[in-house]
């Protein structure tokens, strides 16, 4: 496959769970799995509680990093999705907009929340990633040399916009 874009679509339209990268006050990482769904490859809309230290990470420091790894594929099959984003929570006049976009289609077997699930007094709230990087495990079979760049290892290739 040389069409990285449709690869990342195809990936994130696939799987269910993105490791969301966020970091502390001293620079420390920190990895949470989140359920999440795709606006577009530009675009990631979750829920989360606000006092999750992920949530609490990204308010102070929005800057991210993202991977929608595909675990379901055999070994040395990998197939991810990396992006570098802007992460926050939805503002109020965006709420209904993101509410529309998760938690995906009816299939990926999430469920529908509502703004009184994300607001006031619930602990939970809607956070999005703009995305400003992203990039694909270049696709190809094992041992064989990816079409695009002719290298047979495991390489990242930038999806263009």
């Amino acid at each position: 496959m040389t069409d990285l874009l449709a690869h990342a679509r195809d990936l994130l339209a696939r799987n269910r769970y993105l490791t969301l990268g966020t970091a502390d006050p001293d620079g420390r990482p920190w990895l949470s799995p989140v359920y999440f769904a795709a606006a577009d490859e530009r675009e990631f809309v979750w829920c989360s509680e606000s006092d999750a230290r992920h949530s609490r990470n990204l308010v102070e420091r929005p800057r991210v990093s993202v991977v929608v790894y595909d675990s379901t594929v055999p070994a040395y099959h990998g197939r991810a999705v990396y992006a570098t984003a802007t992460a926050r929570e939805v503002p109020d006049d965006g709420l209904d907009r993101a509410l529309d976009i998760y938690p995906g289609p009816p299939e990926r077997g999430g469920v529908s929340l509502t703004r009184a699930d994300v607001t006031g007094a619930e602990p939970y709230r809607m956070y999005v990633a703009s995305v400003s990087r992203l990039w694909v495990l270049c696709p190809r079979e094992p041992r064989t040399p990816c079409a695009l760049h002719g290298l047979s290892k495991d390489h990242r290739a930038l999806v263009e916009p």
